[in-house]
């Protein structure tokens, strides 16, 4: 599994939620609705700030993105980017 954050995906997030160095996004997963993703019946949703143990993780200009432990599974068939195209954020999930 691979988990990556390109830089203007990071700077994208930085300037649109107002975040710091040292914040921190957290990925989740939800049925249905959101953000599309590889995984049928499966979205993502995200938050800022650090909640529970982190299971896998991308630090891109000072921003910490993660998965927490109990949702790394999501990532276990996919490499996973998070890039930025059309001035929209957007991922990209490969498959292993």
């Amino acid at each position: 599994m691979n988990f990556e954050v390109s830089k203007e995906a990071a700077e994208w997030y930085k300037s649109e939620m107002d975040l710091e160095q040292g914040d921190y996004v957290q990925y989740y997963i939800q049925l249905y609705g959101g953000i599309p993703t590889a995984h049928p019946n499966y979205s993502l949703g995200m938050s800022v700030g650090k909640e529970g143990s982190i299971g896998e993780k991308a630090e891109v200009e000072g921003i910490t993105f993660y998965f927490n432990e109990e949702n790394s599974w999501f990532l276990k068939e996919f490499d996973m980017k998070v890039i930025v195209e059309n001035e929209e954020f957007g991922f990209v999930f490969l498959e292993k």
